[in-house]
C-alpha cells in the first residue's frame, strides 16, 4: 500500500511530543509499505519553528526510513485567531503544493484531526487521487471546544459543526482515538463506520529497568503545560509536602501555563519542585527510567466522557514506573491493569496523601506495582498491535474500492 497521513502536528521523535504517525509509519513502512505523513514543523506546545526551510514553503526529509513533507505554516501562540490562521493555512498549502510535488499516487489517504481543515484536505486529494478516504477522529471539534466555554452559537463553531458532519458522510471509514467517541459520531453515520485504535508505545524506545530503591522518592511529569493538565495540583502537593525533603518533584515540559507555573513556584519559594525545558522524545525515556513516581493530571472536565488516549500515560505505562493518576474519564487504563492510583481531580490534599502511601511502600511492592502496568503496555498498547490493526482497516479499504 501506498499511504497518505496528513496530520497538521504530526511530529518526528527528536520533536517532542506525541509521535503517533510517525510509530505507525515506521512500523508498516517495515512491512512493505510506502507512507508519507504531511505536517507542519511548527511545534504546537513549544510554538516554535522545529525545521529550517530557508525562502521555501515545503520541505521533504526522510526520518528514520519515514517519508515526510512539512509545511511551513505561520506562528502562534495559545488559542486565538494567529492559531486559525495556521490552520487555513497548512490546508491551503498542502493542497497547493501537495499535487504540485508529484508524489507516487496514494492507494489511501488519512485526514487526522485535531481540526478539521486537514481532514477537508484530506478529503479534496482523495477525490483528485480517486483513492479511498479515511477520517481519523483525535479530538471531537467542535464539541471539545464547547466543553471548554465557547458557545455553540458561535459562527466559527456552527462553521465546524457543519464541516465536521460533512466529514463525517464523506469518510469511507472513521476511526478514533478515543473509545467510547462512538456514542457520539454515531449520531451522524452508521455505528459499523466507527473502529476505535488507540494511541500506544513503541516499546523499544522506553526500556523496562527495575528502580533500585533510594532515600529520595522523584515523582514526574512529562508533556505539555496547558490548562488541561492541571499542573497547578502538582505545586499545590509540593507545597503540602515541602517538609519531607526526600520528596521532589519535576515538571518537564512546555506550553502556555509554563511561566504562570514558574512564577507560582518562586512565589511559595519552593525548592523541592523544578520546572524544566522539554526534551526531544528519544531522551524521555531516561527521565522516565530516573523516577519512582509518574505523575497525570486532568481537570474535571465533560472532556472527557468519550474517554482518553493521551501519549504521556502510555510512555508512563511502558517505563513501568507508580502512576498516580488524578482525573475521571469514562476508561481508565490505569485501573485496567489493576495497578498504580487513581484519584479524583482538583484534590491537592488526596494528591498529597497518595504520594506519602507510594513513599512508605516497600520497594517489592512499588517494583510488583511497575511490572503490571509494563506488562498490561505490552498486551494492549503495543505500536506493533495497533499498527495491525491499522494496516488491516486500510486493506479493506482499498480491496473494497477495487472490488
Amino acid at each position: 500500500m501506498n499511504i497518505w497521513i496528513l496530520n497538521h502536528h504530526a511530529l518526528t521523535p527528536d520533536m517532542g511530543g506525541g509521535t503517533r504517525h510517525y510509530d505507525f509509519a515506521k512500523v508498516l513502512t517495515k512491512r512493505g509499505h510506502k507512507v508519507t505523513v504531511i505536517a507542519s514543523s511548527f511545534h504546537y506546545s513549544k510554538y516554535k519553528e522545529m525545521r529550517t526551510y530557508g525562502d521555501k514553503e515545503y520541505l521533504q526529509e526522510s526520518y528514520n526510513g519515514v517519508d515526510l513533507v512539512w509545511i511551513k505554516t505561520p506562528p502562534y501562540f495559545g488559542n486565538g485567531a494567529s492559531r486559525v490562521k495556521s490552520m487555513l493555512s497548512y490546508t491551503y498549502r498542502v493542497m497547493k503544493y501537495i499535487p504540485a510535488l508529484r508524489l507516487e499516487k496514494p492507494d489511501i489517504i488519512i485526514g487526522s484531526s485535531v481540526h478539521l481543515f486537514a481532514v477537508w484536505a484530506a478529503y479534496r486529494l482523495s477525490k483528485r487521487c480517486h483513492t479511498p478516504f479515511v477520517m481519523e477522529v483525535r479530538d471531537l471539534w467542535p464539541q471539545t471546544l464547547i466543553d471548554m466555554g465557547i458557545s455553540k452559537w458561535h459562527p466559527f463553531i456552527l462553521l465546524l459543526g457543519w464541516l465536521e458532519r460533512y466529514l463525517y458522510r464523506k469518510a469511507d471509514t472513521i476511526i478514533t482515538t478515543l473509545p467510547y467517541a462512538h456514542n457520539y459520531i454515531a449520531n451522524y453515520v452508521p455505528r459499523e463506520k466507527i473502529t476505535w485504535i488507540s494511541n500506544g508505545i513503541d516499546l523499544s524506545t522506553i526500556p523496562y529497568i527495575p528502580k533500585e530503591k533510594k532515600d529520595t522518592l522523584t515523582v514526574t511529569y512529562t508533556g505539555s503545560i496547558g490548562v488541561a493538565n492541571n499542573m497547578e495540583l502538582l505545586i499545590e502537593a509540593a507545597q503540602k509536602l515541602r517538609a519531607h525533603t526526600n520528596i521532589i518533584f519535576r515538571i518537564i515540559g512546555d506550553g502556555a501555563e509554563k511561566e504562570r507555573l514558574k512564577n507560582l513556584v518562586a512565589h511559595h519559594s519552593l525548592s523541592n519542585i523544578s520546572i524544566e525545558a522539554s526534551v526531544p522524545k528519544t531522551e524521555v525515556a531516561q527521565i522516565l527510567i530516573q523516577s519512582d513516581v509518574l505523575f497525570l493530571s486532568l481537570k474535571d472536565s465533560p472532556l472527557y466522557k468519550y474517554g482518553i488516549s493521551l501519549n504521556k500515560l502510555f510512555d508512563y505505562m511502558a517505563a513501568g514506573r507508580v502512576i498516580i493518576f488524578a482525573g475521571d474519564a469514562q476508561n481508565n487504563p490505569i485501573k485496567d491493569a489493576d495497578a498504580g492510583f487513581t484519584i479524583k481531580p482538583d484534590d491537592s490534599g488526596l494528591l498529597a496523601k497518595t504520594i506519602l502511601e507510594v513513599y512508605n511502600l516497600p520497594q517489592e511492592e512499588r517494583l510488583e506495582i511497575g511490572r503490571k502496568i509494563r506488562k498490561y503496555a505490552e498486551e494492549n498498547y503495543s505500536i506493533e498491535l495497533l499498527a495491525g490493526r491499522l494496516e488491516k482497516i486500510l486493506r479493506e479499504e482499498i480491496d473494497n474500492k477495487n472490488g
